[in-house]
């Protein structure tokens, strides 16, 4: 084979590799799309945010209100970014201008172990210990902060492992000019390090707002699971993840539908969410130039 030949091969694979990973996205819509059609067809879409309650398996007055469980979603999201953002980012800024070499990489492998760390694990770990602290605090326990306080300790290694990423990436000479102008570390950090990654460092946050959205098992076993619109952190809340792992099982007709309704919409605020950042960079880019 010529290296023509070659590279022409090699193009072909992996321009199909990246049309069938583009494909999938677009089946998964699709089969979401299929799964709503009867509530589509029905009309009946509106219910999911004007009905006051959710009791989709009533026989005599059935209830399809979901947006108690989209703010507690969006709530418990907003807070656990609140949480792992500043965190993470920390981290990564003392990891990258603090740490001696050997102590960066200990650093970096228990960062990826934790991230590696079921979300089981995390659930259990939130049940035992932050549901008795919160309860202790306010009962009862299982809530809208023991769900927010673990999920945010679960998407730390990721806003901290890209940010660490992005810093690294800086070029040296932006650093050694800083030195040669007799910034200290602080001010080289804030004015240099930190404005020249902030790209990299929205994107790690928005990848671990995205993994937030779709979080299920370690949400389930502390968020209480009561559909209700929260009137405080210590309310028992129930997000749109946890009721489709929790109602699938046993749903069917109608309800099933309203599920995949549900999926869509978690997916599509997930699109939105990930297709944000290039926005962002093509406008900060643009402002720049």
């Amino acid at each position: 084979m010529s290296r023509s030949s070659t590279d022409r091969f090699f193009g072909l694979i992996l321009g199909g590799v990246a049309i069938f990973s583009g494909g999938l996205v677009l089946l998964i819509v699709g089969f979401l799309i299929l799964g709503s059609f009867p509530i589509l067809e029905s009309g009946r879409l509106a219910n999911l945010f004007t009905d006051e309650t959710w009791r989709p398996g009533s026989d005599r007055d059935p209830q399809f209100g979901i947006l108690p469980m989209l703010v507690a979603s969006f709530l418990v999201t907003l807070l656990a970014i609140g949480i792992a953002a500043p965190l993470g980012v920390a981290s990564s800024v003392f990891h990258h201008f603090y740490l001696s070499e050997q102590l960066r990489r200990w650093n970096r492998r228990m960062l990826e172990l934790l991230a590696g760390v079921p979300s089981v694990v995390f659930g259990f770990w939130g049940l035992t210990v932050i549901v008795p602290a919160v309860n202790r605090i306010e009962p009862p326990g299982q809530s809208l902060l023991a769900a927010a306080l673990v999920l945010g300790l679960m998407i730390v290694p990721t806003v901290a492992l890209t940010s660490q990423a992005a810093l690294g990436a800086i070029p040296n000479y932006q650093l050694l000019a800083a030195a040669g102008l007799g910034l200290g570390r602080g001010q080289t950090i804030l004015n240099i390090a930190l404005p020249a990654s902030r790209n990299g460092i929205m994107g790690g946050i928005l990848l671990a707002i995205a993994r937030a959205v779709g979080e299920t098992m370690a949400v389930v076993m502390v968020c209480g699971n009561i559909p209700e619109m929260p009137s405080s952190l210590f309310d028992p809340v129930r997000p749109v993840t946890a009721t489709i792992a929790l109602e699938m099982g046993y749903a069917s007709s109608t309800h099933q539908a309203l599920l995949f309704a549900a999926g869509l919409l978690l997916v599509l605020a997930t699109g939105a969410i990930v297709g944000w950042l290039p926005f962002r960079r093509n406008e900060n880019e643009s402002a720049v130039g």
